[in-house]
């Protein structure tokens, strides 16, 4: 599997309790597109929102978000990692 780093603009205020409700979406789908939400997080000053996940493709991260109902705007691959 490989690893994804997605990000989602315009968050600006996310609370603790927004961000793990909208990580719990994730994690309640997850599995029908053999992917793994592995962590999230949120800059509530800024608005950006970031989620590393395993996943066979960005498309497969790209739908579940997109059902969960927080469409993420850029998802990158991470061949590397230290």
């Amino acid at each position: 599997m490989a690893e994804f780093m997605d990000v989602h603009h315009g968050m600006k205020g996310i609370t603790n309790e927004q961000l793990r409700e909208s990580h719990r979406a994730d994690l309640a789908i997850e599995a029908e597109e053999q992917v793994h939400f592995k962590q999230a997080w949120a800059d509530p000053e800024s608005g950006e929102v970031y989620c590393l996940s395993e996943a066979p493709s960005a498309e497969a991260v790209r739908r579940i978000h997109e059902r969960a109902g927080h469409p993420a705007d850029e998802i990158h691959p991470v061949p590397l990692t230290a």
